[in-house]
């Protein structure tokens, strides 16, 4: 059984640090891509970072970029998201996710970790 399980979210103050993990069982990520989504209420999930098998090449989202860097440790099957300078609009559940290739969609969840803003 396959499971992705973030954790690392909570409630910072604008402009702080937080890194999320997503720690996988039931599969190996070292042959997946990997992805963290985020959804606020009454948005639609947005795709904030991808990075490839063995990490080499990564993807994040413009909202996001120059803040937030995706990491992936294959030996411990986990995947990070460092979120740094956070803003009130980062606030979201932060989720996982794993696919074949760059070209697949997506097609293992995690249940997704909150993180909230102040300003």
């Amino acid at each position: 059984q396959v499971q992705l399980v973030e954790s690392g979210g909570g409630l910072v103050q604008a402009g702080g640090s937080l890194r999320l993990s997503c720690a996988a069982s039931g599969l190996t990520i070292s042959n997946y891509y990997m992805g963290w989504f985020r959804q606020a209420p009454g948005k639609e999930r947005e795709l904030v970072a991808e990075i490839s098998w063995g990490g080499g090449s990564t993807w994040t989202a413009d909202s996001v970029k120059g803040r937030f860097t995706i990491s992936r440790d294959n030996a411990k099957n986990t995947v990070y998201l460092r979120m740094n300078s956070l803003k009130p609009e980062d606030t979201a559940a932060y989720v996982c996710a794993a696919k074949s290739s760059l070209q697949s969609a997506y097609l293992y969840w995690g249940q997704g970790t909150q993180v909230t803003v102040s300003s």
